[in-house]
């Protein structure tokens, strides 16, 4: 059997995060909670997820987790539909607002920053999409081969992270048996091909990983492939190929880390007339410590 970016990274990868195909996984579609095997994620093939490639998320997941997670919609769960509406919206706009504006208004939903008119005599209450502070009330699923279709264009992902079904990472794997071919090459695809073609799928993206197995290197959203950056706990630390990989994938990619960049270590920056600038840039920092505060940059994770 030839080697292929599916069943050597991507299938290595698949097993750091939760578990090897082959083995008895409990799948259950409606189930949440981190995950027991792996660094956290339940394993859904694209065939147990419940979506069109024309759609970003999982609706279903997002509807369970807006019912689970705020009591307002809980008591009326087609309360739900109006937030849904919202983030379709926000998807909708890429294209017109650009990608950064849409990615800044659905952090913004993601860390609980916006309110629907759900309370007594209509009054304003919090909508939470996920729950920051007991993390086992979220879902958390990792799949492969994530299609997404826009027009014309159809990509096809090697892996994603949905957090309530909102595809929140996306990794890029290549296969390691070419000299070529490094983590560069996975970064440029992201970065040159997806978010130019389909950028609707990074509307709710937190940051974008890109490996060949030996390296594993991140970034956020229209940031240049020379500037991803690794994660390593220990800065004075060589790479050791896969002992790295394996680490990085514990310590960037477990549910806790990603949730706290998301909430603690995400900001957008503006122009000096008020305009988004267009690259979302990563604390320098933010490689297994806490960041720098003061550090520049644009949209950073």
């Amino acid at each position: 059997m030839p080697f292929t970016e599916a069943n050597t990274v991507e299938a290595y990868l698949h097993d750091l995060l939760a578990s090897p195909f082959g083995r008895h996984a409990v799948r259950d579609a409606a189930s949440y909670g981190r995950g027991r095997l792996g660094v956290g994620w339940q394993p859904l093939t694209p065939t147990e997820i419940p979506r069109q490639p024309q759609e970003v998320f999982v609706e279903s997941f997002v509807r369970a987790a807006l019912i689970r997670l705020n009591p307002a919609i809980a008591a009326q769960p087609e309360r739900a539909d109006e937030v849904l509406y919202k983030l379709r919206a926000i998807v909708l706009s890429v294209r017109g607002d650009g990608l950064v504006k849409a990615n800044e208004e659905f952090t913004a939903w993601l860390r609980g920053e916006r309110s629907m008119p759900f309370g007594p005599n209509h009054a304003h209450v919090t909508v939470r999409l996920i729950d920051f502070e007991d993390l086992d009330r979220n879902q958390y699923v990792v799949t492969t081969q994530y299609v997404f279709r826009a027009g014309p264009a159809e990509r096809r992902a090697d892996l994603v992270l949905l957090i309530n079904g909102l595809p929140l990472i996306l990794i890029e794997a290549k296969t390691p048996v070419r000299p070529a071919v490094s983590w560069v090459d996975a970064a440029l695809q992201i970065h040159e091909n997806y978010e130019q073609f389909v950028p609707e799928l990074f509307a709710c993206n937190v940051f974008s990983v890109a490996t060949e197995g030996k390296e594993l290197r991140f970034g956020s959203i229209r940031m240049p492939a020379n500037l991803w950056g690794p994660w390593r706990m220990d800065e004075d630390a060589a790479p050791q190929a896969l002992s790295e990989l394996q680490r990085a994938v514990a310590g960037l990619l477990n549910p806790a880390t990603v949730l706290d960049i998301l909430a603690n270590f995400t900001l957008f920056a503006t122009d000096q007339k008020k305009a988004p600038v267009e690259d979302r840039l990563p604390l320098s920092a933010i490689r297994g410590r806490q960041p720098d505060r003061g550090a520049g940059g644009r949209r950073l994770p």
